[in-house]
């Protein structure tokens, strides 16, 4: 998937000495004394480059705590100037973007309940135009790349070129450890379609929980990303939204600095190693090509016996056996089960269009 946008490289609009953008706050902005205590706490602990807040807070129920509103602006000008660091908030409206630039906010983000939205997107869109702000565009909250490309195409076109991309993970109907899915092969995906675009990840919405953020953190820093928005509150326990995935400012300084942060260019040794193992890796994918082959050969054998003894295609009894077994079978060879899941879900549609194929077949 490809679009031509012209993106201006994140060190333009932000100085990070060539380390990852931290971006860090908490979940909302609750009081004027709970924003400026934990930007200080912050600020203290020098990981962060921007800190975050949720001003305006989109909930699924109504009656939920909604955020402050226009209220909570004035408390980010504070912030910067008690603490030298560069504020972001979420717009979703408009009316948003209007006053986040009327107080200063240096960059914005759109959430991932905008993103699904093209009209929303759009509307933003326009208010943007003649504006000279880095906006940040969270993933869509359903994995779907296009979507989510539509939404910078449409950013774009307004003349914003300070483009970030957030990976907060996707929904999934199927119950995770995690609060969101990664669904790593769609960020991964984006990464190498736009590789002028900056991408963040967001392990908070991810985890959903506290015990999952360093993985989730490590996991995005190994794939060479750009940057982490992490929350951050000064007691997460009291936090007014999304208490169990933040952290203090302080934890979080630990568990940043327990993190192994990757080389991105490597020299003339490394490379001769690295061409020797990933033609171990193309040997053995060509391999699992002709395995798939295989399958699919037997595939083909099931779909005549079945279209021979007039039985149905799909079998509910063996769907719900392949996905649980082949879960089962990636925990004990040390493989994520959700990957594989994944991975024998397309298997198994895959075969099921190959039967209904040879079912409809004329025999001679």
């Amino acid at each position: 998937m490809k679009a031509n946008l012209n993106v201006s490289p994140l060190e333009s609009w932000v100085n990070t000495d060539g380390k990852p953008l931290i971006i860090a706050g908490p979940c909302s902005a609750e009081t004027e004394e709970q924003v400026l205590e934990t930007a200080e706490g912050i600020a203290r602990n020098g990981y962060a480059h921007i800190y975050r807040a949720g001003v305006w807070k989109p909930r699924t129920r109504p009656g939920s705590f909604e955020g402050k509103g226009e209220e909570a602006l004035p408390w980010l000008q504070k912030v910067k100037e008690q603490t030298g660091l560069k504020t972001a908030v979420e717009v979703a409206t408009p009316q948003h973007v209007e006053l986040a630039l009327k107080y200063g906010v240096d960059v914005l983000w759109i959430g991932a309940r905008t993103t699904v939205n093209p009209f929303n997107v759009q509307d933003l869109a326009d208010a943007l135009k003649g504006v000279d702000v880095p906006v940040l565009i969270k993933n869509p909250v359903n994995p779907d790349l296009a979507l989510w490309v539509g939404a910078f195409e449409r950013i774009a076109g307004a003349g914003i070129t300070k483009l970030g991309g957030i990976h907060r993970g996707f929904s999934n109907a199927q119950e995770t450890k995690y609060r969101n899915s990664p669904m790593w092969q769609i960020a991964v995906e984006f990464k190498t379609s736009f590789p002028d675009i900056p991408l963040i990840g967001d392990p908070s919405h991810m985890a959903g929980k506290r015990a999952y953020l360093a993985e989730l953190t490590q996991r995005a820093m190994d794939l060479n990303y750009d940057g982490l928005i992490i929350e951050s509150h000064r007691n997460p326990d009291e936090a007014w939204s999304d208490a169990s995935q933040q952290l203090t400012p302080d934890a979080l300084g630990e568990m940043l600095n327990s993190i192994e942060f990757r080389n991105a260019t490597y020299g003339t040794d490394f490379q001769s190693e690295l061409d020797r193992l990933r033609a171990r890796l193309d040997n053995l994918d060509r391999e699992l090509m002709e395995v798939l082959a295989s399958r699919m050969a037997i595939v083909e054998q099931l779909g005549e016996y079945k279209r021979d003894n007039n039985v149905a295609v799909l079998q509910l009894d063996r769907w719900k056996h392949v996905h649980q077994s082949r879960a089962e079978w990636a925990k004990s060879l040390n493989l994520y089960p959700e990957v594989v899941e994944e991975l024998f879900k397309l298997i198994h549609m895959e075969s099921i269009r190959k039967q209904t194929e040879v079912m409809n077949r004329q025999t001679v």
